[in-house]
């Protein structure tokens, strides 16, 4: 068998490379899915705290402005 590579073992090393190239790539899709659904479902949750807090806020301004227009309406009644 002679030292240099024919052309088909060239086509074929590539094809290896190019077949394990694919197959770490794909692994690592996997981990990034994954990844990806954890940060989602962080997100999520942190999102429901956001506008309870958003609520609470919007509640007590309401509140406050509320005893504030009342105190001014009995003052000048």
């Amino acid at each position: 068998m002679s030292a240099s590579k024919t052309e088909m073992d060239i086509a074929l090393e590539a094809l290896k490379r190019i077949s394990e190239h694919e197959k770490e790539c794909g692994e690592r899709w996997i981990e990034c899915t994954v990844e990806l659904k954890n940060l989602r479902k962080a997100t999520d949750n942190h999102a429901e705290r956001w506008e309870k807090l958003a609520w609470l806020l919007v509640g007590t301004l309401c509140t406050t402005s509320g005893a504030v227009i009342v105190t001014l309406l009995k003052d000048l009644l």
